[in-house]
């Protein structure tokens, strides 16, 4: 079956527009921290709130596996609109950590409805060059998650607040255009009924489960890298006081660069097959978290940020392809709860490394606190590396 040109580009739009909510308050932290008297350790938790929701949600719209049952294009809609609505939560005057703690938990639940709603909708559109579109797909979640970050470089002249007020509207944009434009593919097999059995149903095959372990591993690096680049940045800079770098400019290129890690990616799997491709990107990450103590010693801050873009790269390159995996390898009638139970687990992960990164800095030099991000990167490459049974087909390719 043929699908409309347009159905991707739409898809990946709202995507970037929905995904912009995610570090929206990592963008503006600053201002948060002086408007609301909050201390150094908000990053961690407000990044880790999100992800608290995140998994919450995720885990609520796979038990009643609700993109399953439910036009996949109206849930996107409805958690698009209710996202955004929370959002606007940090615009209130008398906020507390506590409540904007809130406001950004909320916010996470209904990102449930977005990202992995979005890898189901186009999961449903394309049988054919599945892989490729979740490249793109995943690239715009990358973008969207950098875009707080930009809008922040600019608030001399651009207000915190609307910076705020802008990602609440894209994300309704993003909603909006989900709901007017895609419809519901010809590839869904809609669940006709409530299947609390469907998250432990999806890890019987041996295939979905070392790509979902592979996942796994990726995901304690990734948010925590992605939660810390200011930080990063900021303790290179205390180390070489003469560098002139914007650090909100920087964190966007450091992040948003992976969208082009995951395009690149998509289209070397085509030839050398995803879980190889997955692999090998995989392993460049966590040797770019073993060298990380080294980086901050180099006296030249366009090598270290060469670095950093070279990481940011790798970082997420490998997300389209495990996503692929899954998807490939989960039972049709449940390939949007396989897709929501294994991006819940995979969030709850990224809490543990967030937390862990957000208070060692007390106890270690902050120079070598990036190594801990190993051991995730190490396992996911063991569950890779793990062979098939004899008779399980392997699918390895972008189809």
């Amino acid at each position: 079956m043929n699908n409309p040109k347009w159905i991707l580009p739409i898809i990946v739009i709202s995507q970037f527009c929905c995904t912009s909510l995610w570090f929206a308050g990592n963008g503006v932290l600053e201002n948060l921290i002086a408007d609301f008297g909050l201390n150094d350790r908000a990053l961690g938790h407000l990044t880790s709130a999100v992800q608290f929701g995140f998994i919450l949600g995720t885990l609520v719209f796979a038990i009643f596996t609700v993109a399953d049952r439910y036009s996949p294009s109206r849930v996107f809609f409805f958690s698009a609109f209710i996202a955004g609505i929370f959002n606007l939560g940090m615009l209130w005057n008398g906020n507390t950590l506590l409540s904007l703690l809130g406001a950004r938990f909320l916010t996470g639940f209904f990102l449930a409805g977005i990202y992995p709603v979005g890898m189901k909708i186009a999961a449903d559109h394309f049988q054919k060059g599945l892989g490729k579109s979740l490249s793109f797909l995943v690239g715009a979640l990358v973008l969207g998650t950098a875009l707080p970050h930009l809008l922040k470089s600019t608030t001399g002249i651009y207000n915190w607040k609307a910076v705020i007020l802008t990602i609440s509207g894209l994300a309704l944009l993003g909603g909006l255009l989900i709901l007017a434009m895609v419809p519901d593919g010809p590839y869904r097999h809609p669940g006709s009924k409530l299947d609390s059995t469907a998250i432990f149903k999806v890890f019987k095959n041996k295939n979905f489960r070392s790509a979902a372990f592979g996942y796994f591993g990726h995901m304690w690096e990734l948010y925590a890298f992605w939660a810390f680049i200011p930080v990063i940045l900021n303790t290179y800079k205390e180390i070489h006081p003469q560098s002139s770098f914007l650090i909100p400019l920087w964190s966007f290129f450091i992040i948003g660069v992976g969208s082009i890690g995951c395009v690149i990616g998509g289209y070397v799997s085509q030839q050398a097959g995803v879980k190889r491709t997955g692999f090998i990107i995989l392993l460049l990450s966590c040797v770019c978290c073993a060298i990380s103590p080294l980086a901050f010693s180099i006296n030249s801050e366009m090598a270290f940020l060469v670095f950093l873009l070279f990481w940011g790269m790798v970082v997420i390159a490998d997300s389209p392809l495990f996503s692929t995996l899954v998807a490939n390898n989960a039972v049709g009638q449940l390939k949007g709860s396989a897709l929501t139970i294994v991006n819940c687990i995979g969030f709850a992960i990224t809490i543990l490394s967030i937390q862990l990164i957000n208070w060692l800095p007390e106890f270690m030099d902050p120079t070598f606190i990036y190594l801990l991000l190993i051991p995730g990167p190490l396992l996911g490459l063991v569950a890779l590396g793990n062979k098939t049974k004899k008779g399980e087909k392997v699918k390895t390719k972008f189809i």
